[in-house]
């Protein structure tokens, strides 16, 4: 690509699309599981791309990474031991290592592949991978979790691709079950919830699968992502024993560390769901 070109994603459930200006192609490979592209962007930096989809941008990823991560950690009382299923980038595992609380972060990702083009082309989301805290295990996370021991964690994020593919078992009862399982009482699972704009049916099915594994108190997050369809993404947090409703204001206004997208308004705001969605979810 000597000359700038689009890359473009067509969006079918959504009838719209997403593109970016790229100057040349990095980097490709077809892994055992997916197709990774990386594309350097005119204005968006690094643009990774698994099977078609935007995964991330340079510009934009902090996003999604703050809000996956943040709004459960200053809502659980003291979670020491955390799980990221997922989240080969490394970014998630980078913002739950702020937190000094956490005495153990396993990052959980099916496809090294993922994790190691990340560590060459968004080496900024990798800054935090060699932290003793930090455990990186290229392996299933649905059988990771299903063999995990009983109360053994505080949070579970499930830092995901689309409910396609690999990650299409990470959206049932079943793999909740799981998770619920394996949180101590007060425990928290938080899961990307994918657009409240063009994927509501799956949001409730979430809901749904979630209360019917045994978590007390559901609650969904959107939050702005521009590199996602329709612009617009979300977070269902799910809790056992315990609700949603609040979560440590002053650790947050307190936070000895940086961040580019959350503060403590931030999540307040994050916690006021828009009325189509409290009519469609029912809060």
């Amino acid at each position: 690509m000597s000359q700038p070109s689009w890359f473009t994603e067509a969006h079918q459930a959504s009838g719209s699309s997403i593109g970016y200006r790229v100057e040349k192609l990095l980097h490709a490979e077809k892994t055992p599981f997916q197709t990774i592209e990386i594309y350097q962007t005119t204005d968006w930096g690094n643009l990774m791309v698994i099977d078609g989809c935007v995964m991330l941008t340079s510009r934009d990823n902090f996003l999604y990474h703050e809000m996956m991560t943040h709004p459960a950690l200053f809502t659980h009382a003291r979670a020491k031991r955390v799980v990221i299923i997922g989240g080969g980038d490394c970014g998630t595992l980078r913002e739950v290592l702020k937190h000094e609380e956490v005495e153990h972060a396993a990052q959980v990702e099916i496809d090294e592949r993922v994790t190691r083009l990340a560590e060459q082309y968004f080496p900024e989301l990798c800054e935090s991978n060699h932290d003793p805290r930090a455990e990186l295990l290229f392996i299933d996370g649905i059988k990771y979790m299903a063999e995990a021991e009983p109360e053994s964690l505080d949070l579970i994020i499930v830092d995901s691709t689309d409910p396609v593919g690999p990650a299409e078992g990470l959206f049932n009862a079943a793999f909740y079950t799981s998770c619920y399982k394996a949180l101590r009482h007060g425990g928290i699972l938080v899961q990307q919830s994918e657009s409240p704009m063009a994927h509501l049916e799956l949001i409730k099915s979430m809901r749904a699968a979630m209360r019917t594994a045994g978590f007390s108190a559901v609650k969904t997050l959107p939050f702005p992502q521009p590199c996602y369809p329709t612009g617009w993404w979300s977070c269902s947090m799910a809790r056992k024993g315990g609700d949603l409703a609040g979560f440590r204001e002053r650790g947050a206004l307190s936070k000895n560390f940086s961040t580019r997208y959350y503060n403590a308004e931030v999540h307040k705001g994050a916690l006021a769901m828009p009325e189509f969605m409290r009519e469609a979810l029912g809060e």
